[in-house]
């Protein structure tokens, strides 16, 4: 007895909807195999992100405990010396430590006797950029904070230096750094209007008049 062709039409429908179901969910069984793997992955980097973090943190405190106490004079004297250094970065890394280290007088008095008033009035006098000037009077503005560092300044001749310095369109700051400093020694009775000169050949401060 022969199969009615509607009968063979639907048993191959049949077995196509089935397979194509079977392949659904296959493909959404394989998707979220995936998916789950993904996110197990980025959980387990989450958590080494984690542990990478607490190993450095715990690290950066053993040392820091261990060594910061001893080495705050070493870095203040290696930034001293970065300012003797002829390739600008180092001078404008060194300028920005001191002007970081000069928050008291006790600190900006060790600066000056390390040398470090003379050297940022050098590197002001010999910066060929802006950026390089704008970093020194900075420093040169953190120890003016200081009345015996200002006299170290005055000595290292500072004014004529300071009133030398063009401004700059690009960094107001090194205009006001300047009219600060020049203030400065005016307020401590220094007599800027006649340090037109070199290094080391100015007076005494002059009392200002009653």
């Amino acid at each position: 007895m022969q199969s009615h062709p509607s009968n063979f039409r639907k048993n191959a429908v049949n077995v196509q909807s089935k397979n194509f179901s079977s392949s659904c969910n296959k493909r959404e069984v394989h998707n979220a195999t995936v998916l789950d793997e993904r996110a197990l992955e980025e959980e387990a980097e989450r958590k080494i992100g984690w542990v990478l973090k607490l190993i450095f943190a715990g690290t950066a405190t053993v040392i820091g405990y261990n060594i910061f106490p001893y080495m705050g004079e070493n870095v203040m004297q290696q930034s001293v010396s970065l300012l003797r250094v002829k390739d600008p970065l180092f001078k404008r890394m060194g300028a920005s430590r001191l002007a970081r280290f000069a928050i008291d007088d006790k600190r900006r008095m060790q600066i000056v006797e390390k040398g470090g008033a003379r050297e940022l009035v050098n590197m002001l006098a010999s910066a060929k950029d802006d950026r390089t000037r704008k970093e020194a009077l900075n420093a040169l503005v953190a120890l003016s904070k200081s009345d015996e560092a200002v006299g170290a300044l005055h000595e290292a001749g500072a004014i004529a230096i300071i009133r030398s310095t063009p401004d700059s369109v690009e960094y107001n700051d090194i205009e006001k750094c300047k009219s600060n400093l020049l203030s400065r020694f005016q307020n401590l009775r220094y007599d800027i209007s006649s340090s037109d000169s070199g290094d080391n050949i100015f007076e005494s401060p002059t009392p200002k008049s009653a």
